[in-house]
């Protein structure tokens, strides 16, 4: 399980290190793909083909299955890890989420996740605000 929040650096050849308690936990490839957030999602790559394999179980004739399937999957990039436990993110994966010099490599559950510092400032604290709410909401629908 990948948790914490932690701060490192992209650099020129746009490569970034993950923690190192994330890289004894990432065995074989890992797969980056876009994140709901304008963030990015690492997957070790078997956890990415079963996450895959849920998505394309679902009805091909739902427009909003195919949408969310293709986000997913167009420009997902399979890798490696490097010597030094560094990821090389692909250009068109750091335009979309806006990765600058700074970044925030977060723990999330079976994922990572990589964000630009500065909109990982601005998310949480929007999500610090309405915490509340959201937990109350999801209680009330029985999410929780």
């Amino acid at each position: 399980m990948f948790l914490g929040e932690h701060q490192h650096t992209l650099d020129a050849k746009g490569r970034v290190s993950l923690p190192a308690r994330f890289r004894l936990q990432m065995t074989g490839s890992v797969v980056i793909a876009k994140g709901l957030d304008r963030n990015l999602y690492v997957y070790q790559a078997a956890e990415y083909e079963r996450f895959i394999e849920e998505l394309t179980s679902k009805s091909e004739f739902n427009a909003s299955v195919r949408k969310i399937r293709t986000h997913f999957t167009i420009g997902a990039w399979e890798t490696d890890l490097d010597s030094a436990g560094r990821v090389s993110v692909p250009q068109n994966l750091r335009e979309f989420a806006g990765l600058q010099k700074d970044v925030i490599v977060a723990g999330n559950g079976s994922r990572i996740e990589i964000w630009d510092a500065g909109r990982w400032q601005r998310y949480s604290a929007e999500a610090a605000e309405s915490i509340d709410d959201i937990a109350q909401e999801l209680a009330d629908a029985g999410l929780l």
